[in-house]
């Protein structure tokens, strides 16, 4: 993924979010449904922008931004911003 597309995937993934706020606050879903989704979504996030931070640094310091990889959830999961 190149950085445009990883910047479009967390867009995609804050609408989302969003919008199960919304459904939540309209009673279209339960809180149990949408506290389930947003712990993905928050996952999902976590990864993305890890993935995004790792591409920058390696091209901050002339490595290949192709070579970073998204990394296991449980890694990237409580990191600080």
């Amino acid at each position: 993924m190149k950085d445009d597309d990883i910047l479009a995937h967390i867009h995609e993934l804050i609408a989302e979010e969003h919008g199960l706020r919304q459904r939540l606050a309209s009673g279209s879903i339960s809180s149990h449904e949408e506290n389930n989704r947003i712990k993905q979504l928050e996952e999902a996030l976590d990864q993305a922008w890890d993935l995004l931070r790792q591409r920058r640094a390696r091209r901050e310091f002339g490595e290949d931004p192709d070579s970073a990889a998204p990394r296991p959830i449980d890694e990237v999961e409580d990191y600080r911003q």
